[in-house]
């Protein structure tokens, strides 16, 4: 049972208690008077609870914008962690690639060297072996 119907229950059994006699504590006091007495107080608890309520869910509401603010920035944070880490990475790539770029040009260079230092010996024998066969 809510408390809006066991408000409004509490009011119907104060008018019914009332009935249609004076009260016995106070004579000045009529069942309309009574009735509107019991009303009042009946509003007033409903009003307690209901601004009871509305505090309980401010605070919630609080709590869950901060939550939401919390993971904001922690997720924000782990992005850019991720973003630093995957430039990092990047770069480290971008380093190593230079590097075996570097020694597969060396390498060629070697190639080069041994393939031009063997065709000219073999040039020179070829040269030995034409001046040996005109002697």
């Amino acid at each position: 049972m809510n408390k809006t119907t066991l408000s409004a229950l509490m009011l119907a059994v104060a008018v019914l208690a009332t009935g249609c006699k004076k009260a016995d504590n106070d004579p000045t006091t009529g069942p309309a008077q009574e009735a509107g007495k019991a009303v009042d107080n009946a509003g007033a608890a409903v009003a307690s609870d209901v601004k009871e309520g509305a505090a309980v869910v401010g605070a919630t509401t609080e709590r869950a914008a901060e939550n939401i603010d919390h993971a904001t920035d922690r997720a924000g944070e782990k992005i850019e962690n991720a973003a630093e880490r995957t430039g990092e990475n990047l770069k480290q790539a971008g380093a190593e690639v230079k590097q075996e770029t570097r020694e597969a040009g060396q390498d060629i260079k070697e190639g080069a060297a041994n393939v031009t230092d063997k065709a000219g010996k073999g040039l020179e024998r070829a040269g030995e072996k034409m001046q040996d066969a005109s002697k």
